[in-house]
């Protein structure tokens, strides 16, 4: 259950000699959160987590004082009720400052400067998917404000994260990350999160035009749905949350995601957590590459603004995605070696415990099944005051559900009412650090031998167009 300041809960550290009486206690050490994170397979939000860190102060305002002159792009959408998503390609792009960005946002009829042709009424402005390495290039001391360790990733903090500032209406149209999951901490503003399960892709409709590497994106506008043209999105179980200030959203790997601001300023930080699925997904979405600039720079060399999205900057040469793809399937066979390695000292270390094991008296067995048992049970519930579910939202349309809907922190269950680019560096920073010429070892464990993989070639990826598998 909750625990309130001074107390201690089932799942949080109990205080010792360096928490004094009347602290606060988070409810869940970075071990047991960890845990759940690696566990949990539906959205969730964790509460009471984050009232230490130094970045829940980070505000508009706050950080247009730390970035003096930082001019910062952002994206320009029309708030339109069209159908039709508003993907990043169909958007205008202007650069300004945040204190530019917030003398705008104030609405005043006259205004110079980068959003001079924004009608504040008729527009919304987003600086997103901004990465703290690059933003606050020469302030690496801020990067310690953001600590992600409390989730049981030591280590982590804003060096692996992104920013996130955004106007009334600003949103992501709706897709799926193709690698890790994604814990998401809510500064300033409420953003709302509609959110669809992996298994609804097929109601989604998926593409992967306009292309940007590890998204893949919905044709569906979620919140306004052409029905007509996409009868069977009706099938796809929305789940909703309002995240506030404090809380700190869980998405795991593959859930569908459309975000929206619904307060006139909104401010969040978010990183993506590797997972053990990625190494095969990173071989998939460079076959993905490879196979879309080539159909597509077939059709017109001249025209990548149409398909291409604007975050994908690196060249898209045939020749530079098959080095990319060639260093994506190194680094997967030697990712499948070292595994086994572990594997096979793994179950070496497994055979001589359980060995012991056997010479335990019948009481101590029944003991520890006990314990065990114990352990699933609370492994299987983690939910509660701190930690609660998104659930599936009402089935009445996006249009009949109303406008924004208030939240106090507590109504955020819905029921009323942002590849490789996204692991810590950039794309070309991660891509380029696996071996990109490697000829990969033949792999043996368990009389199972790997496939010998030497480099592939423009027919080998062809191939894959009829098994790609």
């Amino acid at each position: 259950m909750a625990a309130g300041p001074g107390a201690t809960s089932d799942t949080g550290p109990a205080a010792g000699a360096g928490q004094e009486a009347g602290e606060p206690v988070k409810p869940f050490t970075p071990e047991k959160a960890k845990e759940i994170i690696m566990s949990l397979e539906q959205p969730a939000v964790f509460c009471n987590m984050v009232f230490d860190w130094p970045a829940q102060h980070w505000t508009a305002e706050h950080l247009s004082e730390v970035l003096p002159g930082k001019r910062i792009r952002f994206r320009m959408g029309l708030k339109s009720t069209d159908t039709a998503p508003q993907f990043e390609t169909a958007c205008s792009y202007t650069e300004a400052t945040l204190e530019e960005f917030l003398t705008w946002n104030c609405g005043q009829p006259r205004i110079s400067g980068p959003f001079r042709d924004y009608d504040h009424s008729k527009f919304w402005a987003y600086a997103d998917y901004k990465y703290f390495v690059n933003l606050f290039e020469d302030k690496t001391d801020i990067f310690q404000d953001v600590m992600w360790s409390d989730f049981g990733f030591p280590g982590r903090n804003g060096r692996e994260s992104t920013l996130w500032i955004g106007s009334l209406g600003a949103h992501t149209p709706c897709h799926l990350d193709s690698y890790g999951c994604n814990l998401v901490f809510q500064v300033q503003g409420r953003k709302r999160w509609h959110l669809f399960p992996p298994e609804d892709t097929p109601f989604l409709y998926p593409t992967r035009i306009p292309y940007e590497e590890s998204s893949v994106f919905s044709k569906v506008n979620v919140v306004n749905p052409d029905l007509k043209r996409f009868p069977q999105f009706r099938k796809a179980r929305r789940h909703m949350v309002a995240l506030s200030p404090g809380q700190v959203l869980f998405v795991p790997r593959h859930w569908w995601h459309y975000v929206e601001s619904i307060d006139p300023v909104t401010v969040s930080v978010n990183s993506w957590i590797e997972l053990e699925e990625d190494h095969q997904a990173r071989v998939e979405e460079a076959i993905t590459r490879t196979l879309v600039c080539a159909l597509k720079t077939a059709e017109d060399p001249h025209n990548t603004r149409a398909w291409l999205n604007p975050t994908e900057v690196e060249e898209t040469s045939h020749e530079v995605n098959c080095r990319y793809l060639n260093g994506a399937v190194s680094a997967f066979f030697n990712h499948y070696r070292t595994s086994k390695v572990i594997e096979m000292q793994a179950l070496r270390t497994n055979g001589e415990e359980l060995n012991v094991h056997n010479h335990m008296e019948v009481g101590q067995t029944g003991r520890q099944n006990l314990t065990l048992e114990t352990v699933k049970q609370e492994a299987a519930s983690p939910f509660g005051p701190d930690l609660v579910p998104v659930i599936q939202s009402p089935e009445e349309a996006p249009s009949e559900r109303g406008g924004i809907f208030e939240s106090d922190g507590k109504d955020f269950l819905g029921k009323d009412g942002e590849h490789f680019g996204k692991l810590h560096n950039t794309k070309r920073q991660r891509r380029m650090s696996r071996s990109e010429n490697a000829i990969v070892e033949q792999v043996a464990s368990h009389g199972t031998t790997a496939p010998s993989q030497t480099l592939i070639s423009t027919d080998d990826l062809l191939d894959c167009l009829v098994n790609p598998q």
